[in-house]
Parts: C-alpha cells; sequence; structure tokens
C-alpha cells in the first residue's frame, strides 16, 4: 500500500563560490600557481600586475549627465562605481629575496607503461597479440599487477572496444607481456609475481629448487611463517629451507614500483606552502608565494564600462549582450581575487595557530617536544572549522631549519603516562619501533610482550592499542616476523 507524506527538513548547501573557496584552501602552492595560471587565461578580466592608476579626482568628481536608465539587470552602477571596484590588487609575496626556498623533485623517468611498451614493439607480434598486449599493459596497476579477471577483460574488448577475443588468446597475450623487463610483470597475485622471478633465474641450484617448490606447493605455509610445517613436507634440513627462504626474500614483490605512475608522468616537486625562520630565539613563519602573482581586475574593461555609460544614446542590444558578458566576468574576478586573499588568511592563521602550540618543537627540532594535538585543538584556536583545518593540513608543507616536514606530521592523539603526564602518540610508536628493532628476530615480541614493556616504561596501553599502533607502523605480527 503506497503512502504519502510530508516531511520537513534542515539541509545546508554549499553555493559553488563556497565549493570553489573549498578546492582552493585544499591545494598547496604549486598546484595554486597552476590554478591562478589557468583562471587568467580563462577570464579577461582578470590579470596581472600591480592595480594601475586610478582616474584623477577631477574627473571622479564631474557631475554625470542625465540619460535613460538601463534595464536593472544592466546596470553599470554596480560595476564601475568606486564602492564596488576597489582596489583589488592581490599581494601576498611575503617573501625576502635572500629567502631559499627548497623543492624536493620526485626522479622522472619513463613510466611502467612506456617502458614495456618500448619492449613490446620490438617483438614480432601479430595484429592480434600486439592489440591485447597493449591492451593488458595499460590494465597494470603500479606496482606491475595484473588485478582484473580475464573474463571482466574480455567483456570490456567486446563492449567498449568492439574487439571479439578468447580466453586462450588473452592469457596467450599475457605471456607475452610477463615476458617483459622488468621479472614478475603482469602477474595476478603476488605468489605468481614471484614464481615468475625464480623461473626465470638462470641458476639449476637446489636452493632454487627449493624455492620454486615452496612458492608453488607451500606458498600458505609460506606466508605464516610456518616453517617447521614446510621442512616436514619438503623433508628438507633447517639450512636447506633457510637458504630458500633468504633467496626468496631477495625477490621484489612490487615489480614496477621502481617506475613514475603512466597518469602522472611529469614529475612533481614538494613545494614548501610555508617558510619558518628562527629570529632572536622565536620562531616567525611567512607564507611560500614566490610564484603567486598578484592579481588585478582590468582596466580595460572598466574604461568600456564608463565608455557606455557615459554616451547619452541608449546601448544597443549587443551592446547590452557585451555588458552582461563583463559583467558575470567582473565578478567571477572580484570573487576569485577575495577568495585567494581568504585563502591565505586563513592558511596563516592555521599554521602560527600550530607553530604556537608546538613552539618547543620547532625552535629545537626535537621530536620528543611535540605536544599532543588534533584537529579540535586548531580548530578552537583559529575559531575556524574543524574541516578547514583538515583541508589546510592535507599536502602542506612547511619548511623549517631542520627540514621540510608535511602539516599533518604534527597531528596526534595523547596518551598519559603512570605520573599523570600526556605524551604525543608519536612517541609511543618511536619506542614500539626501537623495541621491534631490537628484538630477537627467532623469537619476535608479541603484542602482550610488547604492551607488557610499555608498562613497565610507565605509559598505559593495552594489547590492542599495541596491536593498532603496530599496524599504523607497518610492521607484521610477532609469526610473520620471525627468522630462522
Amino acid at each position: 500500500m503506497l503512502k504519502q507524506s510530508l516531511n520537513q527538513k534542515m539541509l545546508q548547501r554549499l553555493s559553488p563560490q563556497q565549493i570553489q573557496l573549498i578546492k582552493l584552501l585544499e591545494l598547496p602552492a604549486l598546484q595554486l600557481e597552476q590554478r591562478i595560471k589557468k583562471e587568467i587565461e580563462e577570464n579577461p578580466v582578470l590579470e596581472e600586475g600591480e592595480q594601475q592608476d586610478e582616474y584623477s579626482k577631477d574627473e571622479k568628481d564631474e557631475p554625470e549627465e542625465e540619460k535613460d536608465e538601463f534595464d536593472e539587470e544592466f546596470s553599470l552602477d554596480d560595476y564601475i562605481s568606486d564602492d564596488e571596484i576597489p582596489d583589488y590588487k592581490l599581494s601576498v609575496n611575503n617573501y625576502s629575496k635572500d629567502d631559499k626556498i627548497i623543492d624536493i623533485p620526485y626522479s622522472e623517468g619513463f613510466s611502467l607503461q612506456e617502458h614495456l611498451l618500448e619492449q613490446l614493439r620490438l617483438k614480432k607480434l601479430n595484429d592480434t597479440e600486439e592489440i591485447l598486449s597493449k591492451y593488458l599493459i595499460g590494465s597494470l596497476d603500479g606496482a606491475g599487477y595484473l588485478r582484473r579477471e580475464l573474463d571482466a577483460i574480455i567483456d570490456d574488448l567486446a563492449f567498449s572496444h568492439n574487439i571479439s577475443t578468447t580466453i586462450e588468446e588473452l592469457e596467450h597475450s599475457l605471456k607475452i607481456v610477463q615476458s617483459l623487463d622488468p621479472v614478475g610483470i603482469g602477474a595476478r597475485n603476488l605468489q605468481e609475481c614471484l614464481i615468475l622471478q625464480i623461473e626465470n633465474k638462470e641458476e639449476n641450484s637446489e636452493i632454487y629448487k627449493n624455492a620454486k617448490i615452496i612458492l608453488s606447493d607451500y606458498f600458505e605455509e609460506f606466508s605464516k611463517r610456518h616453517y617447521n610445517k614446510i621442512i616436514k613436507g619438503m623433508g628438507i634440513s633447517n639450512d636447506n629451507i633457510k637458504d630458500a627462504m633468504d633467496t626468496i626474500i631477495k625477490l621484489n614483490p612490487k615489480p614496477g614500483g621502481n617506475f613514475s605512475s603512466s597518469l602522472n608522468k611529469t614529475a612533481q616537486q614538494i613545494t614548501p606552502d610555508f617558510i619558518l625562520k628562527i629570529i632572536d630565539g622565536e620562531p616567525m613563519v611567512t607564507l611560500n608565494a614566490k610564484n603567486i602573482p598578484m592579481l588585478r581586475v582590468s582596466k580595460t574593461y572598466e574604461d568600456m564600462l564608463r565608455g557606455i555609460k557615459g554616451r547619452k544614446e541608449k546601448p544597443s542590444k549587443s551592446e547590452k549582450q557585451a555588458v552582461g558578458f563583463v559583467k558575470q566576468k567582473l565578478d567571477t574576478a572580484k570573487w576569485f581575487i577575495e577568495a585567494i586573499k581568504q585563502r591565505q588568511n586563513t592558511l596563516l592563521s592555521t599554521i602560527n595557530a600550530i607553530i604556537g602550540f608546538q613552539k618547543e618543537y620547532f625552535i629545537l627540532g626535537d621530536e620528543t617536544k611535540l605536544r599532543p594535538m588534533i584537529l579540535k585543538d586548531i580548530a578552537e584556536l583559529t575559531n575556524l572549522d574543524i574541516s578547514t583545518i583538515s583541508r589546510v593540513a592535507n599536502s602542506k608543507y612547511i619548511q623549517t631549519h631542520f627540514g621540510i616536514v608535511p602539516l599533518k606530521f604534527f597531528f596526534s592523539e595523547g596518551m598519559e603516562t603512570a605520573d599523570g603526564e600526556t605524551v604525543s602518540t608519536r612517541e609511543i610508536k618511536r619506542i614500539l619501533q626501537e623495541c621491534i628493532d631490537g628484538e630477537n628476530k627467532k623469537k619476535p615480541l608479541t603484542d602482550e610482550k610488547l604492551a607488557q614493556i610499555l608498562q613497565d616504561k610507565g605509559y598505559k596501553i593495552a594489547r590492542r592499542t599495541v596491536a593498532k599502533y603496530r599496524e599504523q607502523l607497518d610492521i607484521l605480527v610477532a609469526r610473520l616476523r620471525k627468522e630462522l
């Protein structure tokens, strides 16, 4: 039975301008520069440079002649009056020419796909092999794996590219891809990746034979480090299995990981958004606006509007259309400049609050001086929303006298010690890492033992919390850290 009812709900919807402001807030320095260039290209009213000289006072004070009014929709007063077009000059270049801005570039080179396609060109392939091999190469992920089922790829080829193929043809082409360098590429899982690498070894020794058997027949036991089951099943000695395991460990689980992404071939630089200096023992921060241009509203378009407004005759239809176009672009230009200003003010407010909260750390560069700090702490200090602080912290970096550091590094939870002192969870993780680095790998420390060690040091911590921090540090459980 259908039933209709009325409900009232209060919903908060963001305007397009608010959404754009949020996007600007999220951009790091390098991307902001690109975003501004794009806006200048798309909006003829917006241009780089200092604000041009305004009209003389006498010109402004001249009485206006009476004329017919425009339709309200095309009134020019809103766009050329002194109140509505102030000095829209943007200047955030508060750096000194003596400041050294450090850019950290990622290494640039061939993408994995480019590297594989270059090799593919050297092979003698028929049309079907070439088409399918290229499609498979394009389907590899960043680590070099083919994560999709072959049946799904066949469907894609049929529906999206009108290419009909069989599972046998696709498997044959996958073998072609797997024959390329680096060895292990095109594998569908870790087991296949490691087996491909072992099979490629020229050595025909007992060690490599054992390694292949372990990967082929005892992969689950190998993954779980159940060495006794492997020894019993294969009937080999401890020394033999240790040699085989040492060989397997040297294989590359991510053969495509050393190549740049095909989706982001251009090397990207880490450009700091903030520059920190210690002046007279006090931390001082400025925005890195080295490549951010000053922006202004074009005087040419203002002159055009003034010219239309100053004429006695009523504007023509084409002139009204031109005014409508300029009106829209003026609105956009003025909003964009103000949005950039608001972004810069928000960034400065946030970073100053962070530096004030972590002052001792920024002066000394000692991680043990980091105080527990969450997004809410900075939100309260700045009177900004937590989501705003999160957007500022994401993908932003600060250049300090001890290196370039991401802002999100400074945020961590707190934990109370036995003495009632609150310490950063980063300190707990550091101690946890030190304990695991120094453990006996033949008898690695369990989470229970690690919790006990931390409790003995005065940190109130449960086993499940140790497990959580261990996982955040990408450290395996004890049984998987065990070595022979």
